[in-house]
């Protein structure tokens, strides 16, 4: 198993991510804990930024050698709690571009079992200039992960 594996894919530009509920996932009654499902959602959006081509690390590694670098940092979330997942479930967490402006991202962000939504959230992204005490920036051409408009350009597309 390669780390891409672990990435998810990108379908029908939709990045989509498996997640196992472990019993450190849940609360004392077995389901999920819901601080969790922003743990998950984290993984879905810095799996989906890697697969397009704006791998965290490497964005900070340029933040310490380039001025001014830059880094991404959540500035909004809504979020709506539907229906519990449990112990042992399999799901989904799905991520996909709403709005691309030229300092942030809106994320739609759904966490599935099967068809059914149990989360969903609307998440603004910011592009950051870590060397500039993390004040917003716009990203440059070079620093744009490829299409995130709704298509997918680059990045490990299903077949």
């Amino acid at each position: 198993m390669t780390s891409t594996d672990l990435d998810g894919e990108i379908r029908h530009g939709r990045h989509v991510m498996p997640v196992r509920v472990y019993y450190e996932d849940t609360d004392f009654s077995g389901i999920v804990y819901h601080a969790n499902y922003l743990r998950f959602m984290e993984r879905g959006r810095t799996n989906y930024l890697r697969l397009l081509g704006a791998d965290h690390a490497a964005l900070f590694a340029q933040a310490q050698t380039q001025a001014p670098g830059l880094a991404f940092v959540v500035r909004s979330m809504q979020i709506e709690f539907l229906k519990p997942a449990r112990m042992d479930d399999m799901l989904e967490v799905e991520t996909a571009p709403v709005e691309v402006k030229g300092a942030s991202i809106m994320l739609l962000q759904r966490v599935l079992r099967g068809d059914e939504t149990l989360v969903e959230a609307r998440v603004r992204v910011a592009c950051v200039s870590p060397s500039r005490c993390a004040s917003p920036c716009r990203r440059t051409r070079t620093q744009r992960a490829p299409e995130t408009s709704g298509r997918c350009g680059e990045g490990r597309q299903s077949r």
